[in-house]
C-alpha cells in the first residue's frame, strides 16, 4: 500500500499526462449556460461538501427552480448576478474526468456584455452554443456563433437545452439544428455536433437519456472527452514575444517571455523579427535550472550566442519561419465601447508585449450578425463587427490571427481613459509602404527656419464657433507679417472649400478634417513657417494627435475661451439659430460636444480683454519662447 505522499505524487503525475480542453458556453439570455456548467460539476462529483451545502442554501434564497437545486448559482458568483438571475462577467471553472482536464468559461448572454463573451472565446478551442428549445435560434445566438468563429474557434457543440419543456420533441430539435446549420454554413467550423439536453435534469449531459430514444449520439461529456481539436501550439512555428530584458549583472543578458507557440532548443537559430538580426540560442534559463527544450506555454529566459539588439516588444522566431512585419494591416474589429469607433482617431494598439499608437485608416464594411451580409459604414457602434485597415506609428511583427492568436490578436485602448475599446484579429499585412522610403534632403527644417530668422511653430487656435478664433488669429498674423515674419494661416471655413470639401460634420468627418490639417501644418512647419491654425477642433484626442506629429515646443495650443452663451449672442453667421431649429446637425455646442483643453499653452479670456490685447498676449508668448525676436 502506497503512502499518502506517494498517492498524491501518482495523482499529480496522472493529471499532467491528461490533455486539456478549453471551452466556453455561450448563446442568448436564459438559455441555461450557467446551469449546464453547474450540472457538469455536480454530476462529475467535483464539489466539496461545503460547496454543496452553500449551493442548497443559496438555491433557497436566490434559486429559480423551485425546491430543486439551482445549478446556475455555482458559477454566477457576483451578488448582482444572483439577484438579477443573469450572468454578467466571465466565470472560469476547472474540472477533470478520468480522460481529460477542462477549463470552461461561462459567458454572458446579454448583448451589452458581448465584450465579455469575446474575452472567453479568445482562449477557447471549442464553443458550446446553447439554444432554448422553446425559442430556437435568436439574434444573440447568431452573434455569439459568429464571434466564436471570428476568434478562431473551429469546433462547436449545438446544445439544444430545455428539451424537456417541449416534451423531448425530435421535430423541434431537428428544426433548430436545420436553422442553425443554414446560418453557420459560412462560418467555417471544422466540426458541429448537435445534442438535445436538459441541463436542469441532466438529460444527455453526463450520460445518454432514456427520455430521447430517437437520439443516437453521444452525451455532452462523452463528446468533450473525445473531440479532437487542432494541433497543439507546440507544433506551430516558434514565437517568443520579449516581455523584458533580464540584466541582473554585467555578465548576464537574457530575454524573458512566454513561448506562445512552437518549441526551441539550445543552438537553434533565431531571428529578431523586426530588425532581421540573427543569432543562436545559447541557454534556456529558468528558476529551476537550464532546460534542454522550451515549448508553448512555458515562461523562460533565453540567452543568445551573439550580442544583438533585442528590446521589450520584439519577437524571437525561427529564421526560416518569420512572422510578417508591417506598419499597416487589414483586420476584423469588434467594437466594445459606448463611444463609436472613428476612423482617423488615434488609439493605442496593444499586441503581445508591444503598445503603440494606431489609427483605423479605413473601415471597409461592417457585418450584419444575422445575415453575415456586409454593409458600407464609416463608424462602428458598441458590439458591432467590422473589417478595415489600420496604420501604426511603427512596424510590428505579427502573424495572421488564423495562424496564431497570440501574435495576430490585438486590443485598442482609449488614450485618455485607458479603457479597452476594441478587439481585433489581423487578416493580412498591407505592403503599401515597403517601396517608399524617406528621401534624404540637403535643405532641412533648420536651414529653412534660419533663413527666415524664426523658429517654426504651430499656433493652434481652438474654441467654439463664434468665439473669435479667426479674428484673433488674423490679427496675430498681421502683426507677425508686419515684423517681417513668414507665416501661413489655415482657417477652418477656408480649408473646407478645398482640401476638405469632401467632408461633412459627423464625428468621423471631424476627426478626418483635423487629421488632414495637422499633416498640412507639419509640412508648413518643416518649411520653416509660423503656422496659425483656426479650427473648432472639438476633440482632445485629435488636438493631441496634431501635437504629437510635431517636435516638442512646436505646437502651441491657444484656447479661445468664450462661454457658449456669448457665442450664441454673437452668432455672426446665424449658425446657432439654425442649429437650435434643427436645420444644422452635429453642431458643436448644440448637439455635438466640445472638449475644453486641459492644459493649453495660452488661454485667451475673450470676455475680459478686447481683441488687440488678446493678440498681444499671443505675441508676448512668442517672444518669451524665442519664436520671434
Amino acid at each position: 500500500m502506497n503512502s499518502p505522499v506517494q498517492d498524491l505524487k501518482d495523482y499529480l503525475a496522472a493529471q499532467e499526462k491528461k490533455s486539456l480542453l478549453r471551452f466556453l458556453t455561450c448563446g442568448s439570455v436564459d438559455d441555461g449556460k450557467s446551469t449546464l456548467i453547474g450540472r457538469l460539476l455536480y454530476d462529475t462529483k467535483l464539489l466539496f461538501e461545503d460547496q454543496l451545502s452553500a449551493l442548497e442554501k443559496d438555491s433557497k434564497k436566490h434559486g429559480t427552480t423551485g425546491d430543486d437545486i439551482d445549478f446556475a448559482l455555482l458559477v454566477d458568483g457576483l451578488e448582482a448576478e444572483r439577484e438579477q438571475g443573469i450572468t454578467i462577467d466571465v466565470a472560469y471553472r476547472f474540472f477533470a474526468t478520468d480522460k481529460r482536464k477542462f477549463i470552461v468559461a461561462d459567458t454572458p448572454g446579454h448583448e451589452q456584455y458581448t465584450r465579455n463573451m469575446a474575452t472567453g472565446a479568445s482562449n477557447s478551442e471549442l464553443a458550446v452554443i446553447l439554444i432554448d428549445a422553446r425559442k430556437g435560434v435568436l439574434t444573440q445566438t447568431r452573434r455569439h456563433a459568429y464571434i466564436a468563429s471570428l476568434l478562431g474557434i473551429r469546433h462547436v457543440v449545438l446544445a439544444v437545452n430545455k428539451i424537456d419543456l417541449v416534451d423531448y420533441s425530435q421535430e423541434v430539435f431537428d428544426r433548430i439544428v436545420a436553422d442553425f446549420t443554414a446560418f453557420a454554413a459560412q462560418l467555417g467550423f471544422a466540426s458541429q455536433v448537435p445534442i438535445p439536453l436538459s441541463a436542469r435534469f441532466g438529460d444527455n449531459v453526463i450520460e445518454r437519456s432514456a427520455n430521447m430514444p430517437w437520439y443516437a449520439g453521444s452525451s455532452l461529456l462523452e463528446h468533450l472527452e473525445t473531440v479532437e481539436v487542432e494541433a497543439a501550439l507546440a507544433e506551430r512555428p516558434f514565437r517568443l514575444p520579449v516581455q523584458w530584458v533580464n540584466r541582473p549583472n554585467l555578465d548576464f543578458r537574457g530575454f524573458s517571455g512566454t513561448v506562445t507557440s512552437g518549441r526551441i532548443r539550445p543552438q537553434d537559430p533565431v531571428v529578431v523579427a523586426g530588425s532581421g538580426r540573427t543569432s543562436r540560442i545559447a541557454r534556456i534559463v529558468t528558476m529551476d535550472g537550464d532546460l534542454d527544450e522550451a515549448v508553448a506555454g512555458q515562461a523562460v529566459t533565453l540567452t543568445l550566442a551573439d550580442e544583438i539588439d533585442v528590446s521589450r516588444g520584439d519577437i524571437l522566431a525561427p529564421a526560416a519561419q518569420r512572422p510578417e512585419v508591417s506598419d499597416q494591416f487589414s483586420a476584423h474589429l469588434l467594437w466594445m465601447a459606448e463611444d463609436e469607433m472613428l476612423p482617423g482617431r488615434q488609439y493605442l494598439l496593444k499586441i503581445g508585449t508591444r503598445t503603440l499608437p494606431a489609427t483605423v485608416t479605413e473601415l471597409k464594411h461592417k457585418i450584419d450578425v444575422n445575415t453575415l451580409d456586409h454593409s458600407a459604414a464609416k463608424t462602428l457602434a458598441l458590439n458591432e463587427v467590422g473589417y478595415g485597415n489600420l496604420s501604426l506609428a511603427q512596424p510590428i511583427a505579427f502573424d495572421p490571427y488564423v495562424e496564431n492568436r497570440d501574435t495576430g490578436g490585438f486590443i485598442l485602448i482609449d488614450r485618455f481613459n485607458n479603457n479597452t475599446v476594441g478587439a481585433g484579429m489581423i487578416d493580412f499585412g498591407l505592403r503599401r509602404a515597403t517601396n517608399v522610403h524617406w528621401q534624404a534632403l540637403d535643405v532641412n527644417k533648420t536651414v529653412r527656419a534660419e533663413a527666415k530668422s524664426q523658429k517654426p511653430v504651430v499656433l493652434w487656435f481652438t474654441g467654439l464657433s463664434g468665439s473669435g478664433k479667426s479674428t484673433i488669429a488674423n490679427l496675430v498674423e498681421r502683426q507677425l507679417v508686419a515684423q517681417g515674419q513668414h507665416t501661413y494661416l489655415l482657417d477652418g471655413d477656408n480649408v473646407r472649400h478645398g482640401l476638405n470639401r469632401d467632408l461633412g460634420f459627423t464625428d468621423a468627418d471631424r476627426v478626418e478634417n483635423i487629421r488632414r490639417v495637422a499633416e498640412v501644418s507639419k509640412l508648413f512647419v518643416d518649411s520653416g513657417l509660423i503656422v496659425l491654425v483656426s479650427f473648432i477642433s472639438p476633440f482632445r484626442s485629435e488636438r493631441r494627435m496634431a501635437r504629437e506629429l510635431l517636435q516638442p515646443g512646436e505646437f502651441v495650443e491657444v484656447f479661445v475661451d468664450t462661454p457658449i452663451e456669448v457665442c450664441m449672442q454673437r452668432d455672426p453667421k446665424g449658425l446657432y439659430e439654425k442649429a437650435k431649429a434643427g436645420q444644422i446637425k452635429n453642431f458643436t455646442g448644440i448637439d455635438s460636444p466640445y472638449e475644453r483643453p486641459e492644459v493649453p499653452e495660452i488661454t485667451l479670456a475673450t470676455t475680459q480683454f478686447e481683441v488687440n490685447a488678446l493678440a498681444g498676449q499671443v505675441m508676448d508668448y512668442l517672444r518669451q519662447m524665442a519664436v520671434i525676436r
